[in-house]
């Protein structure tokens, strides 16, 4: 099971051996603690559920879940595996090096949020004409025929923009520091800084 909850430092770059510029993204990654184990037998499906960081001010159910674990994480995240190992016990630790330098791994985070856009910033339409008597210049334009006589889901339409969730795929781990339990993964991962993400193998 290689998965870690990691939260984004920022970008940098280092030079590998042959002297190329690597771009990367830092991330501290781990170590998390496994808060709780799902099985088909008592939920109905296998998962783990682990935890990372330090929470403050916890309320009362949350400190009651974590006691188990000896925990005070604030941010969970669950897993789910076809079969879970049995060494695997609550209040175990996952760190860094359950990874490899040269690893490749898909990164989930949440995106920065835009606020609210226009089709143009959000979709990439085309304006319309500034000449000719035109005022349609960022408007959509028309969202639908006479019938039905509604406008049909998933239309492209302005809206809330950015802040969803974005899966990045096959990026490679260039380097891990397992006393500071840093990786550096080469390119870009979604969110701004100081955001979680979740790294799998």
């Amino acid at each position: 099971m290689k998965k870690i909850i990691a939260k984004k430092i920022g970008m940098t770059h280092i030079f590998d051996e042959a002297g190329n510029f690597v771009p990367v993204t830092v991330v501290e990654a781990g170590p998390c603690v496994v808060t709780q184990i799902k099985t088909v037998e008592n939920e109905g499906y296998n998962a783990i559920q682990i935890g990372f960081g330090k929470g403050k001010n916890l309320v009362k159910p949350l400190l009651g879940h974590l006691k188990k674990s000896k925990s005070e994480s604030k941010t969970l995240r669950e897993i789910k595996l076809e079969n879970i190992d049995e060494s695997v016990k609550v209040g175990d630790e996952i760190k860094v090096d359950i990874f490899n330098e040269g690893d490749l791994v898909k990164v989930v985070g949440t995106s920065k949020g835009k606020g609210f856009a226009g089709t143009i910033k959000r979709h990439n339409f085309h304006r319309g004409p500034k000449t000719h008597g035109s005022h349609n210049y960022r408007a959509p334009g028309s969202i639908g025929a006479a019938y039905p006589e509604h406008v049909f889901k998933g239309k492209k339409l302005p809206g809330q923009m950015g802040h969803e969730q974005v899966t990045v795929k096959d990026l490679k781990i260039i380097k891990i520091d397992k006393e500071n339990n840093l990786l550096a993964i080469r390119g870009a991962i979604p969110g701004p800084k100081k955001s979680i993400v979740l790294i799998k193998g």
